[in-house]
């Protein structure tokens, strides 16, 4: 015997039929308040990438150039991540039912596996660098670098609201995140060039940037894919949501228990319980609920059974 999933009364349709709950879950969370900031930092961003360019090339600073290239995978990614906070948020539709809220964690990927490929080519410039260091323009290199920091301030500050309950939006913040750090890096080896004379100070510091942004990349790009590969969110035990379903009155035993992220801010849970008791049914699955509301978790699928359909229905 199953027991739909979703609490609250359900409306009659013209027929006498049951139809839908009086309420319908809220498949789209609210990531309005990024918008915004990803708007100013996109403005900010590709303002400045133009005078970065022109004066990484006058200054013959690959640091320079480096953050330059920084900042173009900066406009994409705002760019990205704006049109999708626009795209995910568009309804669902009869084969989409979940809409387009996924766009968010492929935007996430894309913006990560960037950082990771341009950091990979920042280095292999600067190991050259190393090898055949080049004559720099260490003054127009400061003033660059230091207009790039704050640029690179203001979008952060932007988008740090924002970051935390958005991958997308944090995949665009990393982005801007490790454009400060270039900037920084560019301004430490404008000073070793201007008052040491370390042309060398140029390559090394885009190495330790690079270095700084891979950690970062890599943990968006392994967020990502878990949520594609619909894994457990790390922040939730499996075990203690056996334990709290277990644990509600009325329930004997629970089997196939799926808990996934739909996309940030959005978690999912489907379970298979057994209470064998008909009286206990409707108040089982109002306990789970609640029980799974204090995990965060408020999208809940329960299918209430008499007796275990392990031995009639395959699964895992």
């Amino acid at each position: 015997m199953s027991v739909a999933a979703a609490r609250g009364d359900c409306a009659p349709l013209a027929n006498g039929r049951v139809g839908a709950p009086a309420h319908a879950h809220a498949h789209e969370p609210d990531h309005s308040h990024g918008t915004t900031g990803l708007k100013w930092a996109l403005a900010l961003t590709l303002v400045f990438f133009f005078a970065e360019v022109v004066g990484g090339w006058l200054a013959n600073s690959l640091a320079l150039l480096a953050d330059a290239g920084h900042m173009l995978t900066d406009v994409g990614a705002l760019g990205l991540s704006l049109f999708v906070a626009w795209f995910s948020r568009q309804p669902g539709s009869s084969s989409k039912t979940f809409g387009y809220l996924r766009w968010e964690i492929l935007a996430a990927f894309i913006n990560g596996s960037l950082l990771l490929a341009v950091s990979a080519g920042i280095v292999w410039e600067a190991i050259g660098r190393l090898r055949h260091p080049e004559p720099l323009q260490s003054g127009l290199m400061l003033v660059v670098a230091i207009g790039g920091l704050l640029v690179n301030v203001a979008a952060a500050r932007l988008l740090h609201a924002g970051a935390s309950g958005s991958l997308n939006v944090r995949g665009a913040y990393l982005h801007v995140l490790s454009d400060l750090l270039g900037s920084v890096a560019a301004i430490a080896a404008g000073l070793a060039v201007r008052y040491k004379g370390w042309t060398i100070a140029d390559p090394v510091a885009s190495i330790v940037m690079t270095v700084l942004i891979v950690r970062g990349a890599w943990q968006l790009v392994r967020e990502s894919v878990d949520v594609l590969l619909e894994a457990v969110p790390p922040h939730i035990s499996l075990d203690a949501v056996r334990t709290a379903i277990g644990n509600v009155p009325g329930v004997c035993s629970v089997h196939d228990l799926h808990v996934w992220t739909v996309t940030s801010g959005m978690v999912a849970m489907s379970v298979h319980v057994v209470v064998p008791s008909a009286d206990d049914h409707q108040p089982a699955l109002e306990q789970v609920h609640a029980s799974m509301a204090r995990f965060g978790i408020h999208h809940v699928t329960v299918q209430i059974e008499g007796t275990e359909l392990a031995d009639c229905v395959p699964h895992r």
